[in-house]
């Protein structure tokens, strides 16, 4: 929140993960991802919004792309006149949203997300954002590791080219236990009610 206090337990015990999607797409083969990340961007944008309805915490887990003296709207501002300008504007974090900045590819690794989300009362996961086959496939082996049960809506990730996405997912439907059912087959609600 914006004092820094968790004022409640994350409803169904979920948390929404945005990964990466501050971003300027400034790396070999991101501009060529743009179709692609637009269409995650947009089913992103209504799940964030579900989600804060229905009182998901939403943590967004950005890398630092070698910035580190970062902080979130330095990230922010460095997509200001980039082709992925109007991705970021369109998802930029919230003030109550929580914001993780890593420096690798896992959303675990050298963070605090660790410890924040046990804080949120997070069991569950929902993984969305870029890329499918590298920063969330590592996050979610993390996760996984440590128990979490994934949703991994396939209409929001993306990766520089489908192949690679359903490949991904693939691995994580498998060998993570993830579910990879798209938004438009199952909803915020119907997840929270899953059993664990």
């Amino acid at each position: 929140m914006a004092n820094a206090e968790i004022e409640a337990p994350a409803s169904g015990s979920c948390a929404l993960l945005i990964i990466d999607m501050i971003t300027d797409l400034d790396f070999p083969g991101g501009v060529e991802m743009l179709p692609a990340v637009g269409g995650a961007a947009e089913a992103i944008d209504q799940l964030r919004t579900k989600c804060r309805e229905a009182g998901v915490p939403i943590v967004y887990v950005n890398d630092n792309f070698g910035q580190w003296h970062s902080e979130r709207s330095r990230l922010v501002d460095l997509s200001r006149g980039t082709p992925a300008e109007d991705i970021v504007t369109r998802l930029q974090p919230h003030e109550d949203d929580f914001f993780v900045i890593k420096p690798q590819f896992s959303g675990f690794y050298a963070t605090n997300l660790a410890v924040l989300l046990p804080k949120l009362g997070a069991r569950r996961l929902i993984l969305t954002g870029i890329s499918a086959d590298i920063c969330i496939l590592f996050t979610a082996a993390d996760a996984h590791m440590r128990e979490y049960d994934l949703w991994v809506p396939s209409d929001c990730i993306a990766s520089q080219d489908g192949q690679r996405t359903r490949w991904a997912l693939d691995i994580m439907a498998n060998s993570m236990k993830a579910e990879t059912l798209p938004t438009a087959e199952l909803d915020i609600a119907q997840w929270m009610d899953r059993s664990e």
